[in-house]
């Protein structure tokens, strides 16, 4: 029997979903058939079968990853000062809103969720990390002197998260807006609406 090697079979993994996720961001999910994302991926039907079952498998699977990516990204934030950490996640917001593809895909998933309860479940799942992850970072900056601490940490973790939906939203409203220019604006804003002013 041939033994196959776990990183290999998680790299192709990820390569699969890499390319299924430009797949979905550029043409959505009902758009989409396997043999594009084959063609994307560069592999026949029988391979990408092997690692997943149908392209809703596959699309489950890219939302779970991104739900893997905020848990890394909010571990690695943890052991950050608070507000560098807080100005960290809305670098990265800017960023991603910025690359078309994520932007896109970002909305697909969204519409998706309202379609499917399989993928609107993953959606909220990857949503509550998002909100925990901020509203733990609030709670610390606060702690920290950094913000105000009459903010209550989840509904402040809330409206952060409302804030970057609504730029990704914007990016799909608006082709005149240029996300990585108004990358200091953001920060303003928020330093604003969140540090403490005594007096």
């Amino acid at each position: 029997m041939r033994t196959i090697d776990p990183a290999k079979r998680a790299a192709k993994r990820l390569q699969i979903l890499a390319a299924a996720a430009r797949c979905f961001a550029r043409k959505g999910f009902g758009q989409t058939r396997t043999a594009d994302i084959c063609a994307e991926a560069g592999m026949s039907s029988g391979n990408l079968f092997y690692y997943f079952g149908s392209k809703q498998d596959i699309f489950a699977a890219v939302v779970e990853q991104d739900g893997a990516d905020t848990e890394a990204l909010f571990a690695d934030l943890a052991a950050a000062e608070p507000w560098d950490a807080l100005t960290r996640f809305l670098d990265l917001a800017i960023d991603l809103a910025a690359d078309a593809d994520y932007a896109r895909l970002t909305l697909e998933i969204s519409a998706q969720a309202h379609r499917d309860e399989g993928i609107a479940a993953l959606v909220s799942t990857n949503d509550r990390l998002v909100r925990s992850g901020l509203a733990d970072l609030v709670g610390r900056a606060a702690e920290a002197g950094r913000i105000d601490p009459a903010l209550d940490p989840t509904t402040t973790a809330t409206w952060l998260a409302a804030l970057v939906d609504g730029l990704f939203n914007r990016v799909a409203v608006d082709s005149e807006f240029a996300p990585m220019r108004e990358r200091e604006t953001l920060k303003v804003l928020v330093a604003r609406l969140l540090r403490h002013q005594p007096g």
